[in-house]
């Protein structure tokens, strides 16, 4: 192998030869809003498959699988006694359906003694709570303060958006180290940094608040995409290079997660170039996959691995040696590897150390469950995410997710570039390295379900 002739290759073509562009008009602007099982959430997978096609890839296909999904209408949240007065209001995302008109109590941060303090007054009442934690405490999820108001009897949580200039985005109310999304969770509604505060001034008076969501659970279709190469020497393994291509409601994504799909379509398409312009495959096979249904809790991730690699898959296939999960990847340049599990540690960092860009590997201390790795976890397979804005030096103008503003714009082409180019050459290399001579995954799923309930209800380093 002349490494050096086919990293100029590679890197060359991830920045000349670069469709992203053409993948971000297309995904972001004309498709837009890709909530999973919509129909433009099936546009979008049919879109890539095809474009895989295009590029050479040995096999593309689309997978359907059924979706446990949720849809919102109308959300309010208003002052009765001050002329119907309108606050800003967005539902968490899978909240159920209310109408309720209660008094308003300010739990401050929810924090334990906050919530002891307020003692039954909380009990049947709408409760404002910052999504922060508090300072200079032990820092606890809101979705663990969130658990703690519903115990006390809160008829619902108005939380209130950290974001400034009347930003909201979509959140989350469960812990996802659970098992499956929870439909009987406590209602909760977001609601703007300025209109929480405005709450928070009036709270002391215990004004009447009326919420209200109008939402439903649906089942519905939604599909994953998977692509291949066909590894030369050992076509029978494989590794997995993936990201999802949903989106939150009502919102383009470019960075969240536009950016790692194209991620995704970029590296196949470099890699299908190697094959067709210089002969050189992968030593294992590649697969290049796109999930739907991540921002509903990985139900795309969970339902391919279900579908290939759980013991009650009707074809059950070797599990892959690794799946590298992309996932908003304009928030900062690639910085190196996240591994799941601590036993590749020095084999992965002695692959990086032969591209000789300064990359590095480390390993999560937790299980992280915020992202499409996690369902390969579950089932003890090695898993890993790039490391990028979760651990250090997030752009400043980075800060775009599950919110409107996360539009084609968010996206850096230049870093996705680089992304695709780095991707392919490790890629590459971990590819050549025979199936026998990786270090062996000592875990089982029962060392992981141990590991889970370990972490569960914790405070996430990741968003600290």
């Amino acid at each position: 192998m002349n490494w050096h002739e086919i990293d100029r290759f590679l890197m060359g073509e991830a920045w000349s030869g670069s469709l992203i562009k053409q993948h971000l008009t297309k995904l972001a602007d004309v498709i837009g809003p890709r909530w999973g099982g919509s129909p433009e959430d099936r546009c979008a997978a049919a879109y890539i498959r095809d474009q895989m096609e295009i590029a050479g890839v040995d096999s593309a296909d689309v997978e359907p699988f059924q979706l446990d999904s949720w849809n919102h209408g109308d959300v309010s949240i208003t002052l009765p006694d001050d002329n119907n007065r309108s606050i800003a209001a967005l539902p968490f995302l899978r909240c159920k359906p209310i109408d309720v008109t209660t008094p308003l109590i300010d739990a401050g941060h929810a924090s334990p003694h906050e919530v002891e303090a307020l003692g039954a007054r909380i009990k049947g009442s709408i409760v404002l709570s910052s999504i922060s934690p508090e300072p200079f405490t032990s820092a606890e999820p809101f979705t663990a303060r969130i658990v703690r108001l519903a115990k006390a009897g809160a008829a619902c949580v108005i939380a209130i958006e950290p974001k400034t200039g009347g930003r909201m985005e979509y959140a989350n109310s469960d812990e996802w180290l659970n098992i499956r999304p929870q439909k009987d969770a406590i209602a909760v509604v977001k609601t703007s940094s300025e209109d929480g505060a405005y709450l928070r001034r009036i709270a002391s008076g215990s004004p009447q608040v009326h919420v209200s969501v109008q939402s439903e659970y649906i089942d519905t279709e939604a599909h994953n995409t998977v692509a291949e190469i066909k590894g030369s020497t050992h076509p029978e393994r494989h590794l997995i290079l993936a990201g999802h291509h949903d989106t939150v409601l009502n919102t383009p994504g470019g960075n969240d997660n536009t950016s790692g799909t194209i991620g995704v379509m970029e590296t196949a398409r470099v890699m299908a170039a190697l094959v067709k312009e210089m002969g050189v495959r992968p030593g294992m096979s590649i697969r290049f996959a796109t999930w739907s249904g991540e921002e509903q809790h990985l139900q795309g991730a969970k339902a391919y691995v279900a579908r290939h690699y759980s013991e009650a898959a009707a074809n059950q296939e070797v599990k892959p040696l690794l799946n590298i999960n992309l996932d908003e990847l304009s928030t900062g340049h690639m910085k190196g590897i996240v591994l799941a599990f601590p036993h590749l540690r020095k084999f992965m960092q002695s692959q990086l150390d032969t591209m000789n860009d300064g990359l590095k590997c480390h390993v999560l201390a937790h299980m992280d469950a915020h992202s499409d790795h996690f369902p390969f976890v579950e089932q003890a397979i090695d898993a890993s995410i790039t490391w990028r804005w979760r651990f250090w030096a997030r752009h400043e103008d980075a800060n775009f997710h599950h919110e409107t503003a996360d539009a084609a714009n968010k996206l850096n082409v230049r870093e996705l570039k680089e992304y695709a180019g780095q991707l392919a050459r490790l890629l590459l290399r971990l590819s050549y390295v025979s199936p026998d001579d990786w270090p062996t995954n000592p875990l089982t799923i029962s060392d992981v379900n141990q590991m889970i309930e370990r972490d569960a209800g914790g405070h996430h380093p990741a968003f600290h």
